[in-house]
């Protein structure tokens, strides 16, 4: 039995022109009116691949991409909410620009986060439980054949990349960031999860 995993980031939620903040769980923004295309755009993507199931977490910007998506095709699953799937908490950066953010933690800080999940001091983010939260998706999941529609926040989405990680190995060309829009593939065959693509968008 194979299950897929598409595991996919809101759209957008500034828009040209807006001051853009590192927005996190504490911070409920709908999509930006270039959020909604993306959405409808993905849609579209989509409306030929049926999903057995369907989560988001509990943010308008989550459920917004994940309903546009539901939305055209013929039988959609219902779609539930994962509570681990919510965005993690900048702590005193939440909602800040990204130049106050850089000013207070350093740009060798940020660095760290974007390319090794490392959370820069303050932000409020167990990476293990979140890891172990995957963990566990992948094995509920991989007793239900067929495609699986999971919205969540690059802050949570990247860490699926390590809970798929076997022992020894090394897969640079997969880097942890999901851009807007963009989506990753995990294939789950038994107890095995590979990582079929990843940081793909339209």
């Amino acid at each position: 039995m194979i299950s897929r995993m598409i595991i996919l980031r809101h759209g957008n939620t500034f828009d040209k022109g807006d001051v853009v903040t590192r927005v996190g769980g504490r911070t409920d923004l709908p999509l930006s009116s270039s959020g909604r295309a993306q959405a409808q755009a993905l849609a579209r993507h989509f409306a030929d691949r049926p999903f057995a199931t369907a989560r988001s977490g509990p943010l308008r910007r989550t459920r917004e991409t994940a309903l546009a998506i539901l939305a055209a095709q013929p039988q959609p699953p219902e779609l539930t909410t994962d509570l681990f799937l919510r965005e993690i908490d900048h702590g005193p950066d939440e909602n800040r620009p990204e130049e106050e953010v850089i000013a207070r933690i350093g740009a060798s800080a940020l660095e760290a986060w974007e390319t090794a999940g490392r959370p820069p001091p303050g932000w409020r983010v167990d990476p293990a439980a979140i890891v172990g939260n995957w963990q566990q998706t992948f094995a509920e999941l991989a007793g239900q054949a067929g495609d699986h529609l999971i919205v969540t926040s690059n802050g949570i989405a990247r860490f699926a990349l390590e809970a798929a990680r076997r022992p020894g190995e090394s897969r640079p060309e997969l880097q942890g960031k999901l851009a807007t829009a963009a989506w990753g593939v995990i294939r789950l065959e038994g107890e095995r999860a590979l990582v079929e693509a990843w940081n793909v968008r339209l």
